[in-house]
């Protein structure tokens, strides 16, 4: 071979074993986006072939990323919670501190309301325990960061705790009422947790 002769098909950009990660990543997100969808609309015992189709890959594909169903379950159920933690950060660069909180709340009573029949689905092994601790953190985290950061604002009240309101959210989330009535408790919780004589 020439010296400094391309090898054909060949550039200094190309990388096989970078470009099947890149695809197994793409299918990857490709089965959650559709798992999501379809445990939406018709709950987490969807056949896993019915998933593979609507993301577009073979069922090989399928099983090579999530063995078995409770893996899938796991990372849609993830995905949503990361969900959450990112919106809580897209909200806390919000210049309305009060708004930021009253909006992360409504997305996170949605969450619970409508997520709860996948998170029921989810194994029930010690290795749950430590996802559901290291979820339930996320949520806490994003909760602590736009409370604290309401109160510094002054239109949360010294005593409230990103705790308090979770707790408080999430039993409202849990009442099985419409949107119009989980709408209705969120703004009295509002009310509950602002400061005196804030509008």
């Amino acid at each position: 071979m020439i010296k400094g002769a391309k090898v054909p098909g060949t550039s200094p950009d190309h990388n096989p074993s970078r470009a099947r990660r890149v695809d197994a990543e793409r299918n990857r997100g490709a089965l959650i986006a559709a798992a999501r969808r379809l445990f939406d609309q018709r709950g987490a015992d969807v056949a896993l072939d019915e998933i593979a189709r609507a993301a577009g890959v073979a069922n090989a594909t399928l099983y090579r990323h999530f063995p078995t169903r409770a893996e899938l379950i796991v990372a849609v159920y993830a995905e949503e919670v990361d969900e959450l933690g990112r919106a809580g950060e897209r909200l806390g660069e919000r210049p309305d501190a009060d708004g930021a909180l009253a909006d992360w709340l409504r997305l996170f009573v949605h969450h619970v309301a409508t997520k709860r029949d996948l998170a029921r689905a989810l194994p029930d092994d010690q290795e749950r325990g430590a996802q559901f601790t290291a979820w339930h953190a996320t949520m806490h985290n994003a909760a602590e960061q736009l409370v604290h950061r309401a109160r510094d604002a002054g239109t949360v009240r010294a005593d409230v705790t990103a705790r308090d309101l979770l707790a408080l959210a999430g039993a409202i989330a849990l009442t099985g009422l419409p949107e119009r009535g989980l709408e209705r408790l969120l703004g009295l919780i509002r009310d509950g947790y602002r400061t005196a004589g804030d509008d």
